[in-house]
């Protein structure tokens, strides 16, 4: 670049997307030809360790309820009974989830749901 080129002071990038909201969350949409990489989910994934930690803490008989563990970590014996049920979730699907593979549609919030038993019904509800 020489001396006398001139540069433009300002540089117009078009990015078609729109903003869409998901589960209360406001989410960048892009077009259908552009995949952006897959990313876990933060909040997926941390609930999941949660479960599997209150699993093995209930199993190892260090506490012997669920209310007793709940009070001790300060939550709400319902809430902590909805993620302990995310220890029920068919292996490829929590593979999916800590991999990011999971939709959009795929939230904290609807996997605290209920959902079916049968790893075969949970793959159909849960699409990855």
């Amino acid at each position: 670049m020489t001396r006398g080129t001139l540069i433009p002071e300002t540089v117009t990038l078009h990015v078609p997307f729109h903003i869409v909201k998901r589960g209360g969350r406001k989410e960048m949409q892009l077009p259908d030809r552009v995949r952006p990489e897959r990313t876990a989910d933060n909040t997926l994934v941390k609930a999941l360790a949660r479960a599997f930690r209150w699993k093995r803490m209930l199993e190892s008989g260090e506490f012997a309820t669920i209310a007793e563990l709940a009070e001790r970590e300060g939550i709400a014996p319902s809430y902590m009974t909805r993620v302990l049920r995310l220890t029920l979730l068919a292996p490829d699907i929590i593979e999916g989830i800590l991999d990011g593979k999971q939709g959009p549609e795929v939230t904290l919030a609807k996997v605290l749901e209920p959902f079916p038993l049968t790893w075969q019904h949970q793959a159909l509800q849960f699409s990855l």
